[in-house]
C-alpha cells in the first residue's frame, strides 16, 4: 500500500481501506483511494474509520469514497437492507410490495434514486421513480398514492452542497419508526460487501415504472379540499402580489401550481434560484432559515413592491417568510409562522364550525408554547412530540388506527417545517406555501401584513420569543465524540439554575424521566428514548438542548414569554435579552 510511513490508522480504519483496495470496487474508486492516502491520509481516516450510519432517519452524509460517506455503494448497501427487510414482511391489505422514489437537485440524487431502483428490482420489488425531481412531500404522497410499502427520498435537505441523504418512508408515507427503523438498520447493517447486493442492468426493468405527472395532478387535487376561504381566494387572490424563490431545488416543480390551485396568481420569481443546481451557486447555504439566504428574495420583494417572499429548501419540505411590512422586509421566524398560521385555520374552522370534539393539532416539543396557548384558547388539544416530523407523522397514523381517535388538522416544528392536512406524512412547504398565502391575502384585505397579524396574536396571548443557537462539532471523528462528551457533561451538571434563574423541573428523554427539584418527584416520561435535556424554568422560560440528528452540531432552544409589557416593541426588547442571557450561560456550560 502507497502510504508514508509516518501515517498510521487504527485497526478498523485500516481493516476498511484494505476492504476498498482489495475488494469488488470499481477502479475509479480505488484510484481515488490511493490519492488521498498519498496526499490528505486525514481525511482517509474520516472516510474510513466508521460506516455511514443508517440512523432512523436513512443516510446523510458527505459524498465521495469511503465507508462513511455517501457513494454508490453505500447506497446500494442500505438499499439492499431495505430491500431484505420488505422482502420478510407480511404483505399489507391493500400495500403491493413496492418502494416509490423521488430526488431533489443535488449533485448524483439522480444517479443514487436510479441505482436504489436498480437494486429493489434486482430483489424483484417494484419500484415508481419520478422521472424528474419532485419535492420531499411529493414522495411521501406517492406512497400512499401507489399504495406502496415503502419510499426513499434522495435528499439532504438543507444542508451543504458537498452531502447528500437517503430518507426512508413506509406505507403510511412517515418517515420509519419502530419498528420498521430498527429492522432496516439491522438488515443494512448486515451488507458488508458489493458481491451481496443484487442489481438489474438497466433502469428499463419492466419492475422499474417512471412516473411523469399523474402523482402530481392527484396531490394538486388533494390539497385544494384544504383550503379555509376558497370563494375568497379565487375572487380576491389576484390582489396578493408574491416572490418566490426555490433555492436551486425541486419547489420550483409545485410551489407555482399550488399557488394557481389556491386561487393565487404565478408569482414572480428570483429567477437565477429557481434553476435547479446541487452547487446552490447564489447561495453560501440553501437553508431558509438563515436571513443570508433570503437576500436576492428580499431585494426582489422590496424592488416589485411586493407582499411576500416564499422560500422554500431544496427539497421543498421547509418554508421561510419574509414580509414587506411598512416599507422595510420582516424576516419572519419558524416559530412565528407555524403560530400565524395555526390561528388562521383555528378562527376558520370555528367560524365555519368545522372544529370539531376531535380536531387535533401536533406540535415538537421544541416548537414555541404560542402553539399551546392558542390550541387552549380554542379549546382543543395540543399534542407534543418529540423533534423531527416522523414524530408528527406517527401521531397522525396511530390516530388513524384508533375507533376514536382524533382528527388531525394542522401541525409543525420550529425548524421552519408545517403540515395543513394529512394527504402528505411530512413537513411539506408546498401546500404551506399557499396556506400562508391565505392568510396573507386575508391580512391584506383587513389592510394588514402578516406582521400586522403576529402582533395581534401578542396582544392576544402575550410576547412569545424563541432563539436557536447552533453550536457546530466539525464533521470529523473528533467532533462527534466532542458532542457527545459535552451532552454527557451537562448530565453530570445538574444544574439547579441558569443564569440564577431556578430550574424547576428537568426532562431527560435519554432515561424517560421528568425530575421536579423542589420536591425530588420524578414522573416517567412516555415519548420515546431521545438525547433530549429540557429544562423549565421558574419564570416560566424553557431552555431545550439536543444534539442534531443530521448535522454534527448541538442545538440550544430558548423559549420565553412576556405577559406583562407597555407596547410591542418593549415586550419583544425584553423577550430578546432573556433569551439571549440563557442561551450564552448554557453555552458556556456546555462547552467548559
Amino acid at each position: 500500500m502507497d502510504v508514508k510511513e509516518s501515517v498510521t490508522f487504527d485497526l478498523v480504519t485500516q481493516r476498511n481501506v484494505d476492504l476498498w483496495l482489495e475488494g469488488q470496487y470499481d477502479d475509479k474508486t480505488k484510484t481515488e483511494i490511493r490519492r488521498l492516502l498519498r496526499e490528505d491520509p486525514k481525511q482517509i481516516i474520516d472516510a474510513f474509520y466508521t460506516n455511514l450510519d443508517f440512523g432512523t432517519g436513512g443516510l446523510r452524509g458527505l459524498m465521495g469514497v469511503g465507508t462513511n460517506r455517501m457513494n454508490f455503494y453505500t447506497v446500494r448497501a442500505a438499499t439492499q437492507g431495505l430491500a431484505n427487510y420488505i422482502q420478510k414482511q407480511p404483505k399489507e391489505v391493500g400495500k403491493e410490495h413496492a418502494v416509490f422514489i423521488g430526488y431533489d437537485s443535488r449533485h448524483q440524487s439522480r444517479e443514487f434514486s436510479e441505482e436504489s431502483a436498480k437494486v429493489l428490482a434486482g430483489n424483484n420489488i417494484r419500484v415508481y421513480l419520478f422521472r424528474q425531481l419532485r419535492p420531499t412531500p411529493l414522495v411521501s404522497f406517492g406512497c400512499r398514492y401507489k399504495n406502496c410499502l415503502a419510499a426513499i427520498m434522495i435528499t439532504a435537505s438543507h444542508n451543504p452542497p458537498a452531502y447528500n441523504g437517503y430518507k426512508v418512508y413506509w406505507s403510511d408515507g412517515g418517515q420509519v419508526v419502530p419498528p420498521h427503523d430498527h429492522g432496516i438498520i439491522n438488515e443494512v447493517a448486515k451488507i458488508t460487501d458489493p458481491s451481496m447486493v443484487k442489481m438489474v442492468a438497466e433502469l428499463s426493468h419492466p419492475l422499474i415504472e417512471e412516473i411523469d405527472t399523474d402523482v402530481d395532478d392527484a396531490y394538486i387535487e388533494k390539497i385544494t379540499t384544504l383550503q379555509n376561504y376558497p370563494e375568497i381566494n379565487k375572487q380576491q387572490g389576484h390582489q396578493l402580489k408574491t416572490v418566490y424563490t426555490s433555492f436551486h431545488g425541486t419547489g420550483i416543480t409545485m410551489v407555482p401550481k399550488a399557488l394557481r390551485a389556491w386561487g393565487f396568481p404565478t408569482p414572480t420569481f428570483v429567477e437565477p434560484q429557481i434553476i435547479p443546481d446541487g452547487s446552490f451557486p447564489t447561495l453560501k447555504l440553501p437553508n431558509p432559515e438563515d436571513p443570508e439566504a433570503l437576500t436576492m428574495g428580499i431585494d426582489l420583494m422590496l424592488q416589485t413592491q411586493s407582499d411576500i417572499l416564499i422560500a422554500t429548501d431544496p427539497d421543498a419540505d421547509r418554508m421561510g417568510i419574509a414580509v414587506r411590512h411598512e416599507g422595510k422586509p420582516v424576516i419572519l421566524t419558524g416559530n412565528q409562522i407555524v403560530s400565524i398560521c395555526l390561528e388562521h385555520v383555528c378562527a376558520a374552522l370555528s367560524q365555519q364550525k368545522r372544529l370539531t370534539e376531535r380536531s387535533a393539532f401536533i406540535k415538537t416539543i421544541g416548537t414555541t408554547e404560542l402553539f399551546q396557548a392558542i390550541c387552549d384558547a380554542y379549546h382543543r388539544p395540543c399534542f407534543n412530540v418529540l423533534t423531527g416530523f416522523k414524530y408528527i407523522a406517527e401521531k397522525i397514523h396511530e390516530w388513524e388506527t384508533l375507533p376514536d381517535g382524533y382528527h388531525y388538522v394542522y401541525g409543525g416544528e420550529e425548524s421552519y417545517g408545517y403540515l395543513l392536512g394529512s394527504f402528505v406524512r411530512d413537513k411539506d412547504a408546498v401546500v404551506c406555501s399557499a396556506l400562508i398565502s391565505e392568510v396573507a391575502l386575508h391580512a391584506k384585505l383587513e389592510g394588514k401584513t402578516l406582521v400586522n397579524k403576529l402582533y395581534d396574536l401578542y396582544h392576544k396571548y402575550g410576547v412569545y420569543h424563541e432563539e436557536l443557537l447552533g453550536i457546530n462539532f466539525g464533521e470529523t471523528k473528533e467532533g462527534k465524540e466532542q458532542m457527545s462528551a459535552s451532552m454527557r457533561r451537562l448530565r453530570e451538571q445538574r444544574l439547579e439554575a441558569i443564569n440564577h434563574i431556578p430550574v424547576v423541573a428537568v426532562e431527560d428523554y435519554q432515561v424517560s424521566t421528568k425530575f421536579y427539584l423542589a420536591t425530588g418527584k420524578t414522573e416517567h416520561l412516555v415519548l420515546p428514548v431521545s438525547d433530549v435535556l429540557l429544562y423549565w424554568l421558574e419564570d416560566g422560560s424553557k431552555v431545550m438542548i439536543r444534539p442534531s440528528g443530521t448535522e454534527p452540531k448541538v442545538k440550544l432552544y430558548c423559549g420565553v414569554a412576556e405577559k406583562k409589557f407597555n407596547s410591542i416593541a418593549e415586550g419583544i426588547q425584553n423577550s430578546q435579552k432573556r433569551c439571549d442571557e440563557l442561551l450564552q450561560y448554557l453555552k458556556q456550560h456546555l462547552m467548559s
